[in-house]
């Protein structure tokens, strides 16, 4: 676990608001969640899960342990490896299904080999990812799962190049909506988060978690989860609308001109 805890800021200013009436506030760097915003986690997970079981009923069901299992390892209590197989070991057993740990661990090495075969890109995220470099942004993701997993993930992918940093709960002791985990990557990055951008999937992880901690917290709605637009909180549905968003509603180090580009939803 790293050393690196980044206390949260003393400032009186309004989380994620622009100090000045007139002037839309700089944005100079960007942070990215990774699962669900760069990665399809949960179409490669489910997907894997199905085979396992043979059934396609019991992701909520998975997702509540593993976020249970997960919390263990934010907290140093467990590694991600023995979390895996106890995570597992446990879903089964709420199944009715009790095994040794021998027979766990294949089932479980197992899952994870169907689903790393599934991992994809979404198609949005290519282009975005280069936009943003061309816009001279830093860039950082920040994650709530394993860091090397994710590096690996990344690399795999071939979009590893593009950040300046890789931020994880599990690196750290502290997960997202914590402002650490934010200001960490702020700090990484040599941006104060009042010119930092945080995208991501989850409105009370990520969007909402970001601005709390100062930035500008951004949310990622890709499955159109029904639920109100927040307030103050800008929404789009995909990657593609992120440049339009951050050129009409910030200040970017070099882009200046809106033309040509689509309308954020807000």
């Amino acid at each position: 676990m790293t050393s690196a805890l980044v206390p949260a800021p003393s400032t009186s200013a309004t989380p994620g608001r622009a100090q000045h009436p007139h002037r839309p506030p700089a944005v100079d760097a960007i942070c990215l969640d990774i699962d669900d915003t760069l990665i399809d986690f949960t179409g490669s997970a489910r997907t894997a899960l199905t085979h396992l079981t043979g059934r396609d009923d019991l992701w909520p069901d998975w997702q509540r342990v593993t976020e249970q299992h997960s919390a263990m390892v934010v907290a140093g209590v467990l590694d991600y490896d023995t979390m895996r197989h106890a995570r597992t070991k446990a879903f089964l057993a709420h199944l009715g299904t009790h095994l040794d740990d021998a027979a766990v661990a294949a089932l479980e090495d197992r899952r994870l080999a169907q689903m790393n075969r599934a991992w994809r890109l979404f198609p949005d995220v290519l282009p975005c990812l280069d936009w943003l470099r061309a816009a001279g942004l830093r860039l950082a993701a920040v994650t709530n799962a394993s860091s090397p997993h994710q590096r690996a993930r990344l690399a795999t992918l071939g979009v590893d190049r593009f950040f300046d940093t890789v931020i994880s709960a599990g690196q750290l002791g502290a997960a997202k909506p914590d402002p650490v985990i934010f200001h960490t990557a702020c700090a990484h990055l040599g941006v104060p988060p009042d010119h930092t951008a945080h995208i991501g999937d989850r409105l009370d992880l990520d969007a909402a978690g970001a601005r709390a901690a100062g930035l500008h917290g951004i949310w990622l709605d890709r499955t159109h989860t029904g639920e109100p637009d927040p307030a103050d909180i800008p929404v789009i549905d995909t990657l593609d609308d992120l440049p339009a968003l951050l050129v009409t509603e910030y200040r970017t180090p070099t882009v200046t001109s809106t033309s040509g580009l689509p309308s954020p939803r807000r």
